[in-house]
């Protein structure tokens, strides 16, 4: 559960969870002859530039395996635009327009852009006039700031229901704290991104506070962004690591070792996770 702010060794490109998810790869940059021809690679005629936004000098965009289904073809693309996030395939600093990440998923702009607004309301990217939307940069002070905030927002709840919920109700959890440990051993940052999410969300589910949950989660997604300027996102043996906390924290709730759980939950919570 711990998370370093500058990340570990980085893994190959993440494949993030659902059918976008699964889709997104940033693809290799084309070579010389090929951008002195204005193609892209393999002789593939190149984008050509979308209405009210300029597409040219922009960065490698992902490039899924498959076009996405028409189904909830809005919250597929904010899915995989949020793997890319905690992949890095979407860089801090760079501006990605709509229709040229439209092309890459097979849809029009509009999904696109109502992902990327979403994305905006959370922090993530901000609007760049007539280009689209810029990836922020955030640095080792802003993962530290929102450390703090969730250790604020979450170590009481924690201590708390560690006081007041039954054995059984945490023996429920068990899936979830595997499943972790599984998405862990994928090495996927995306994969375990969400099951570390799925995982607090069901503990803090125990408090009854809907309001605690959204706002706790908000955080918690904010602070597995990797900063700009980091050359690497987490490791599989760090992510494997942090998932084993989850399944060990469980355990001391279950057994009802208070004294266990408020070392685990003040070591967990020393920086984001």
């Amino acid at each position: 559960m711990k998370h370093s702010a500058q990340g570990a060794a980085r893994t190959g490109v993440g494949t993030g969870t659902g059918a976008a998810a699964e889709a997104v790869r940033i693809p290799v940059q084309p070579g010389a002859a090929d951008r002195a021809r204005g193609r892209a690679p393999g002789g593939a005629e190149p984008d050509g530039p979308a209405r009210g936004e300029h597409t040219h000098g922009e960065p490698p965009v992902p490039r899924p395996r498959a076009l996405v289904q028409r189904s909830s073809v809005r919250g597929q693309i904010l899915d995989a635009l949020r793997s890319a996030l905690v992949t890095g395939e979407l860089r801090p600093g760079e501006v990605y327009s709509a229709p040229v990440l439209g092309e890459r998923f097979g849809v029009s702009a509009t999904p696109v852009r109502e992902a990327m607004q979403q994305l905006a309301l959370e922090g993530a990217v901000e609007v760049v006039p007539n280009r689209g939307f810029r990836v922020l940069e955030r640095g080792d002070r802003e993962l530290a700031e929102l450390a703090e905030v969730r250790a604020l927002i979450e170590v009481p709840v924690w201590l708390r229901l560690a006081r007041t919920v039954p054995a059984e109700h945490w023996a429920e959890l068990r899936p979830l704290a595997e499943g972790t440990v599984r998405a862990a051993s994928s090495g996927c940052p995306a994969t375990y991104a969400e099951a570390d999410r799925a995982f607090h969300r069901a503990a803090l589910a125990l408090a009854g506070n809907e309001q605690l949950v959204r706002i706790a989660g908000d955080v918690h997604r904010r602070a597995q962004w990797p900063p700009a300027g980091s050359p690497s996102v987490r490791g599989r043996a760090d992510l494997v690591a942090d998932a084993h906390q989850h399944t060990a924290l469980l355990d001391a709730l279950i057994a009802g070792d208070l004294d266990v759980v408020r070392a685990l939950v003040g070591d967990h919570f020393t920086v984001t996770s």
